[in-house]
């Protein structure tokens, strides 16, 4: 390939071939190249299809589910480096970035505008917008404010088919409305970089929210938290966030971090309120669930270690061994029942589950954690986790709420869909990418 700057250095190589996804697969990259603008993208598009070479796009490598992992011979193509803001529109809730911007950085430079954008993944000191529009993430806020597909009017795209491969286009619009056409721009959200490479996106804003509360309920069992889960959404109530958080996690953070957290009880919800109204029916919910204790907080740096705690929850368990993230997610009423079958799961196969979760909208997080080297543990970590995605699917749930497919999801979307929406799937595919170039292997 005639490309000026290809990475082949073994090192580097493998530091970018592959995301946070502990167990899955990677191949080794042919070489990596960090364009720095789109028509940087168009070329190395144009080289690999010239040359029948895979491409692997990449954010920050962040992805838990095996999505950014490299194919054998393909090109990394390492976005990280086109993390220009390229525009915010006060007057209309706009603001363009290229796919490089970290979440994080995007949110603090809006809110100097008195703007917000609400997606928020817990990687979002580090996700990438691109990764997160690739993956449709979520985060604790998409509760009441939705997940990425929600804010994307509109995205730059290298497409390959039914033009040529390098061809740049653009979906979607900054207008408010617009349906003129199909709706590509929901098609590209949420495709693992599987139907070309985006280049820029154009994000819906909202103005920055009203100060938020804090709700604390704290239950005897993962089962109780999630009964007051389902009776607050019965009642009605809507939370910003409205987060689960059991004693393992709580403590692993409290051992790595000395955040000043005592874990006393099996589970705690933690909830973000704009109401008054919210905050008391939450409370009452908590309590008329079975809470231990439930108490709203009125320390604010109290409320940002909770949920400081919950941010840190993966580093921290990553630190006692190899962990296999789940992502599942149910209809809310059915979250205790789930959470009671993940408990079941973990006994019979002798596998230590933590578990977090954005429960108020029933997606749940168990992590798989396994002594590191032994074999055994390992074959019965996957077992758990083919058994929790079959649980979630019997109960009317998804594979993956947020995570995305990549390698790890592939077989529970396939029981998932069913093939006659795969064969669609495939359809799909073939038409934007007739080379099988982009992601090849991937959701």
């Amino acid at each position: 390939m005639d490309l000026a700057g290809l990475i082949t250095d073994p090192a580097t190589l493998a530091s970018l071939s592959h995301d946070e996804a502990e167990w899955a697969p990677t191949g080794t990259p042919r070489a990596a190249y960090r364009p720095q603008s789109t028509e940087d993208v168009q070329r190395a598009v144009r080289e690999c299809a010239a040359s029948n070479v895979p491409i692997v796009p990449r954010g920050a490598g962040t992805g838990l589910s095996g999505g950014a992992n490299a194919t054998d011979g393909c090109l990394v193509l390492d976005l990280s480096r086109m993390n220009r803001i390229v525009e915010i529109d006060q007057d209309n809730l706009v603001a363009v970035v290229q796919p490089g911007v970290v979440n994080d950085d995007l949110k603090k430079a809006v809110a100097a505008h008195g703007l917000w954008y609400p997606p928020d993944p817990a990687s979002s000191p580090w996700s990438t917008i691109g990764g997160n529009v690739a993956t449709n993430a979520g985060g604790l806020c998409c509760l009441k404010y939705g997940v990425t597909r929600d804010y994307v009017l509109g995205l730059e795209v290298v497409l390959g088919g039914p033009v040529e491969y390098g061809t740049k286009v653009r979906l979607g619009r900054r207008t408010a409305k617009g349906i003129a056409g199909y709706d590509l721009t929901s098609l590209l959200v949420g495709s693992e970089g599987t139907l070309g490479v985006i280049t820029e996106i154009t994000l819906r804003l909202r103005p920055a929210p009203r100060p938020a509360g804090t709700v604390v309920g704290a239950f005897g069992s993962l089962v109780e938290a999630g009964r007051a889960v389902a009776l607050s959404t019965r009642r009605g109530l809507q939370p910003v966030a409205l987060e689960l958080i059991d004693r393992a996690c709580l403590q692993a953070v409290e051992d790595w971090k000395h955040l000043g957290i005592e874990p006393d009880t099996e589970a705690m919800l933690l909830a973000r309120t704009e109401t008054p109204e919210d905050a008391d029916g939450l409370v009452t919910a908590f309590t008329d669930a079975g809470a231990v204790w439930t108490e709203r907080s009125t320390d604010s740096a109290e409320a940002e270690a909770l949920f400081a705690a919950r941010r840190l929850t993966y580093p921290a368990l990553e630190r006692l061994g190899p962990l296999l993230t789940e992502d599942v997610c149910v209809p809310r009423s059915l979250v205790p029942a789930m959470l009671a079958r993940i408990e079941e799961i973990g006994v019979r196969h002798g596998v230590q589950i933590a578990t977090i979760a954005h429960a108020g909208d029933g997606n749940l997080h168990p992590l798989l954690i396994t002594p590191p080297g032994d074999d055994n543990a390992r074959i019965a970590a996957q077992a758990a986790f083919e058994d929790i995605i079959n649980e979630a699917l019997a109960l009317g749930g998804t594979v993956t709420g947020e995570h995305g497919v990549g390698l790890l999801k592939r077989d529970g979307m396939v029981r998932e869909l069913g093939p006659e929406v795969c064969a669609v799937q495939q359809a799909v595919k073939h038409a934007l990418d007739p080379l099988n170039l982009f992601n090849p292997g991937k959701a």
